[in-house]
């Protein structure tokens, strides 16, 4: 019997720091990388990790391999997101760590989907017509090889990180402050977070054409979604990955549906972040339906998240990730 552990965890701007800057990256590897040892995880997707420059070599993951030094996934190759090269992206980049096979990858941006396109009402100077409303995210796909020793063990892993709420900005709308941005208008505010929902439904969508065009080459392949959507449960992105029937009102796709495995979490455990005093659940993991049989349970680490939304939260009082990790169990046999 294979048992396989999957996690899912936003680092939160995983990154060094300059010398006189708190927190340093060493306090934070301090809290955190016992969280790392706790996941036992086989396979962890991670978000938000920044890549770092050393002269003559291009930009890497080292802040990364630091943090996983000395746990399970020590050493482990590290799929990740890249621009143009071999380089890493600057900044938040999504990773797959794992030391089992990974036979192939992707990442996809606008690939499945166009890129949107609006004309902004409040900007100034006003837009002369619709625009490319850009993507900051791809998708990262791997097709990992969960038991080599055995035919059809294949396991497609899609990492996700869904644009956040936060509204996109808008020319001529945001005077950016030390304390954050004041907009000049509620409707621009109000645009700019249209334009937020408008980018991660378009990841969404792209995640779902990605899920459907897997399952057309390979009605029982077996899929996880996972990572950071940026939406509770019963928000649209997420149940625009999930396809239930409920919404198609087709049972020809049951097949096809996605499992949020959380549902397997009691309801008062059930959160990843904690705003504003409400435990919020927008780090998911959605999986096929023939991965049921397999699943084993669920964890969801949140018992020393902090309210991210308090006066005082500071980065230097809270160094580790305002986001709690999930982890799943499967047993293959």
């Amino acid at each position: 019997m294979t048992q396989i552990r999957i996690a899912t965890f936003n680092l939160e701007n995983f990154d060094e720091t300059a010398a006189n800057e708190r927190p340093t990256l060493g306090d934070r590897i301090a809290l955190m990388r016992p969280q790392i040892t706790r996941l036992r995880a086989d396979i962890a997707c991670f978000q938000e990790v920044h890549g770092q420059e050393r002269p003559g070599q291009p930009r890497d993951l080292l802040a990364l391999k630091e943090l996983l030094a000395g746990t399970n996934l020590d050493g482990a190759p590290l799929v990740s997101t890249k621009p143009a090269g071999n380089a890493v992206f600057d900044v938040r980049n999504l990773v797959i760590a794992t030391h089992l096979p990974v036979l192939k990858h992707q990442q996809l941006k606008n690939d499945l989907v166009a890129e949107p396109r609006y004309q902004r009402l409040t900007a100034q100077p006003p837009d002369p017509g619709p625009v490319p409303i850009g993507i900051e995210r791809p998708i990262l796909h791997a097709q990992i090889d969960i038991d080599h020793a055995a035919p059809g063990r294949l396991l497609h892993v899609i990492n996700v990180h869904l644009k956040s709420k936060i509204p996109s900005d808008i020319p001529g709308q945001v005077i950016s402050t030390r304390k954050g941005d004041i907009w000049l208008t509620a409707d621009s505010w109000a645009e700019g977070s249209f334009l937020s929902s408008m980018k991660r439904m378009s990841q969404a969508l792209e995640v779902r054409r990605l899920i459907d065009q897997i399952l057309d080459d390979d009605p029982d392949a077996r899929v996880i979604v996972t990572g950071d959507f940026n939406a509770e449960p019963e928000e649209v992105p997420v149940l625009a990955i999930c396809g239930n029937i409920e919404d198609t009102s087709n049972g020809d796709l049951a097949t096809r549906v996605l499992v949020p495995i959380e549902h397997t979490i009691p309801k008062e455990a059930r959160y990843t972040l904690f705003h504003h005093g409400r435990g919020q659940m927008i780090d998911h993991m959605l999986v096929t339906r023939n991965l049921l049989a397999h699943y084993r349970g669920s964890e969801i680490h949140n018992e020393i998240l902090h309210d991210d939304s308090i006066a005082f939260a500071t980065d230097i009082k809270y160094p580790e990730s305002d986001h709690a990790p999930v982890v799943a169990g499967f047993d293959f046999d």
